[in-house]
């Protein structure tokens, strides 16, 4: 039974771009003239060497198939071909490496792993180990290719787990002095600010009487509020936000993509207290603090969900097609009244929670993988979802109850404790691979002899 808590990432991402301008990118050779190969290129053009690394070659196919993978960011562009060609025999030349100097100190990678990460793979794309052969020949891969490929990147993420890991350290007076820094600093960019408003219009054309008026109306929103009325119903009654619908949540955002009015009036107000009225061109507002807090210091509470969920494991596209219906089968129901979720966790679900119902306890943000969290904190209480796929499977999710705990001062430290080490083992990292960059012998081969 395969326990949603366990999951940890296989696969790290590779060397970003960044860090290859900064070990050493700039020393390569200008415009290499395989970087725009057609394609037409032979077999034995596109096996030329470009890079030795301690003896070990790099072609012009290698550093074309990495090309071939990479996708520019969201709303960004890729740089020109031949300065992407450029960047990406870096990073092969960096990967190799590493990889030589974790052979070197005895690390090695079980088939068993290798065959694990394949059908991980294989599963997250809805297809069987051998439709993902077809779907890689396809692509101009082979089986062995991809597996060799899969290797390398579990190699990497041992060796530098074992390297990066042995030079970061993070002591008490690290935290204490982190914590004193970022709390005398609020920069807007840097603040997590989440407010609801009730908007009273206020026309062009109010005169003083009517302007009056309005400016009572709002602030009997604001007492009702401060009151203890509930403000998701204030707003849907009195509001004339486009966000009247939401219960006035204007949504979470830095503080610098509110209003500066806005920000102004509750900069100095905590999580659920109540601002205003203030006075735009639009009217009049009430705002609620829903969140506001340093981007840069651990919450003072977080949101905890108890859920619920059945899991099914599919072993090919076909059965997860009717695994999927059977779970939509089960959803009607559930919203009918005509069954409980507990009963069907215990007679189908493939997870070990089965036995609870499908419970899975009160968990905290970031505890379950992104694909299962981010559906179930899209539900309201009681409600049950779609069929959902992670890489464990198929999900039916049922939120049951949410609660605000307090954070305890130990884990806010913990928090920052492991913001430090994220931060520190990326400069380790760069250290690392810049030393081993250095140490290796490499010999460009602009026309591939």
């Amino acid at each position: 039974m395969t326990d949603i808590h366990s999951f940890a990432t296989l696969l790290r991402r590779g060397l970003s771009l960044a860090v290859l301008g900064a070990i050493g990118l700039t020393a390569l050779p200008t415009a290499p003239a395989w970087a725009q190969a057609s394609a037409t290129t032979t077999v034995r053009e596109a096996d030329r060497i470009v890079a030795l690394v301690n003896s070990e070659p790099i072609t012009s196919a290698d550093v074309r198939n990495r090309m071939a993978r990479i996708e520019a960011p969201p709303g960004g562009t890729l740089p020109p071909p031949d300065e992407l060609a450029r960047q990406v025999l870096e990073r092969l030349i960096v990967e190799r490496t590493q990889i030589q100097w974790a052979r070197e100190i005895g690390i090695r990678v079980e088939e068993s792993t290798v065959n694990e990460a394949e059908a991980s793979v294989a599963r997250q794309n809805g297809l069987t180990v051998p439709q993902l052969h077809e779907r890689l020949a396809a692509m101009g891969m082979t089986p062995a290719g991809f597996r060799a490929n899969l290797r390398n990147e579990i190699l990497l993420q041992r060796v530098r787990e074992r390297e990066v890991e042995s030079r970061v350290r993070v002591s008490e007076l690290d935290i204490d002095n982190y914590l004193r820094e970022h709390a005398a600093s609020r920069r807007p960019e840097q603040t997590a600010l989440q407010l609801a408003q009730v908007l009273i219009a206020v026309p062009e054309n109010a005169d003083a009487a009517a302007l009056a008026g309005l400016e009572a109306r709002a602030r009997d929103v604001a007492r009702r509020a401060r009151a203890g009325e509930d403000f998701a119903t204030l707003a849907r009654e009195f509001s004339e936000g486009p966000e009247r619908a939401a219960g006035g949540d204007m949504g979470l955002r830095t503080a610098d993509r509110y209003p500066t009015l806005f920000v102004e009036a509750v900069q100095s107000l905590k999580k659920g207290d109540v601002a205003g009225p203030v006075r735009s061109g639009a009217g009049f507002h009430v705002l609620k603090v829903l969140e506001n807090r340093s981007l840069n210091l651990p919450p003072t509470h977080i949101t905890q969900t108890r859920a619920r969920h059945i899991l099914l494991q599919p072993a090919s596209p076909a059965e997860e097609e009717r695994m999927a219906r059977r779970m939509i089968e089960w959803r009607e129901r559930l919203q009918a009244g005509q069954a409980r979720f507990e009963e069907l966790a215990r007679e189908h679900s493939q997870d070990g929670s089965a036995r609870a119902g499908g419970d899975l306890g009160w968990a905290q943000p970031g505890q379950f993988v992104p694909e299962f969290e981010q559906v179930m904190n899209r539900l309201s209480p009681g409600e049950v979802s779609e069929p959902v796929r992670s890489r464990f499977g198929l999900h039916l999710i049922q939120v049951v109850e949410r609660r605000e705990v307090e954070l305890p001062a130990r884990e806010r430290r913990e928090w920052v404790r492991n913001v430090l080490r994220e931060q520190k083992a990326e400069e380790a990292y760069e250290e690392w691979a810049r030393e081993l960059r250095a140490r290796a012998f490499v010999e460009y081969r602009e026309n591939g002899r």
